[in-house]
């Protein structure tokens, strides 16, 4: 079933509302990714933050960056939400998002409190670190009684969203799904990741032979999806979704790329398309020498050395629980008003490939997608445990 996309707030790194991420993503605008020190003791790897004040949530009590960061997608889209809700009813409108973090990093401080002070803040709340909280959050804030839910696949949490949203809509349990995801940053993910060796020192470069591991980064991205084409904007879909689970490490991809592989071939299979018709994959593009190496084995594999591709994590950083719906809104821009020329996503490195890796066509910043017919675009997430999802959007005539 083709499923519309048929509105998208989103704010990341590159900033906040379509126009502004648009513009600085298709310049290859990396200034946003920055050192901080405070995250790892001793050290000051780059970020993706969102800069500047986040909006007040209107229940207080649900208070997280996690939903601070939703809420300001949300507030983008508010009139085609509420539309949705006025035209459905309320049961009928439901929620699907990823996230990993949720509000851990409030959690985190508040521990760190009754460890100094021999008892919790007043204003503690368990439910706010629940991985259910950010779908909570949106539910109670519209008043919505339908499904309500969160994915928590790490890396693939929101392009999971995504697929179990349509999902929803096929099974007609919904008419409208506000799905998409959100992760902040905090002490625990940068922690973790750099406990395993992945954090890099500086902007990351994927693809490269000097690529030296990831930078970690904090988003959200939210779309109104629906049966129904949009009719006073653009006619964006999802047209296809692939998932796979190949279980082969706890946190290492497996090397040949099966599981990748698979994902992609199930969500052309979806699609109904054959490999040649995509224009443009997002990469997962990590810049770890693992995931590098797996993703370009599966995607040469497929589609050879001639689709055009790239990874935006160096103009983000990986917003793990986020990253598949952030990814996927910026194939959503590719398409929309914003991008009237056509651009593509740059491959932001320093041009050294690997010679252990099979050649893409990395997008360098001059190539453009055509245009005078449906233009298709893929996305792909992969994740610890070797959770894999492959996205296909499009524009439909």
């Amino acid at each position: 079933m083709t499923a519309y996309l048929n509105a998208l707030g989103v704010v990341c790194a590159l900033g906040r509302g379509q126009a502004e991420v648009a513009r600085r993503l298709f310049a290859g605008d990396s200034s946003g990714m920055l050192p901080q020190a405070g995250w790892v003791a001793g050290r000051q790897p780059p970020v993706g933050a969102v800069v500047g004040e986040l909006p007040l949530l209107p229940l207080p009590d649900q208070h997280s960056r996690n939903n601070q960061l939703l809420y300001c997608a949300a507030q983008q889209i508010e009139p085609v939400i509420r539309q949705a809700i006025a035209q459905y009813g309320p049961a009928r409108v439901g929620v699907v998002l990823g996230t990993s973090t949720s509000g851990i990093a409030e959690a985190s401080a508040d521990i760190a409190h009754y460890l100094n002070h021999g008892q919790l803040p007043a204003h503690y709340c368990y439910d706010q670190q629940a991985l259910s909280a950010p779908a909570d959050f949106l539910a109670d804030w519209l008043q919505l009684s339908g499904p309500a839910y969160v994915i928590s696949t790490a890396c693939t949490s929101s392009g999971r969203a995504l697929l179990s949203a349509r999902r929803l809509l096929e099974l007609g349990l919904c008419d409208a799904v506000l799905c998409g995801g959100v992760d902040s940053l905090c002490g625990l993910t940068l922690n973790g990741f750099s406990a395993l060796e992945a954090v890099s020192e500086q902007r990351c470069n994927p693809f490269s032979v000097n690529r030296s591991g990831i930078n970690i980064g904090e988003a959200a991205a939210l779309f109104v999806m629906t049966r129904t084409r949009n009719t006073s904007g653009p006619s964006i879909a999802l047209l296809g979704a692939g998932a796979s689970s190949d279980a082969h490490h706890i946190s290492a991809p497996d090397p040949t790329g099966k599981g990748a592989l698979q994902a992609m071939a199930k969500a052309l299979d979806n699609a109904g398309i054959e490999p040649p018709l995509i224009d443009y994959l997002n990469l997962h593009g990590t810049a770890t020498a693992h995931n590098d190496a797996m993703e370009s084995l599966a995607v040469h594999s497929l589609f050879g050395a001639s689709l055009l591709c790239s990874s935006s994590k160096p103009l983000t950083g990986h917003t793990l629980g986020a990253a598949g719906a952030l990814e996927a809104a910026f194939c959503w821009l590719s398409l929309s008003e914003h991008n009237p020329q056509g651009h593509l996503v740059p491959h932001l490195w320093d041009g050294q490939a690997d010679p252990q890796l099979p050649p893409l066509n990395l997008v360098d910043g001059r190539q453009r997608l055509p245009s005078g017919r449906p233009r298709y675009l893929m996305s792909n997430s992969f994740a610890f445990g070797g959770n894999n999802v492959s996205l296909i959007l499009g524009d439909t005539p």
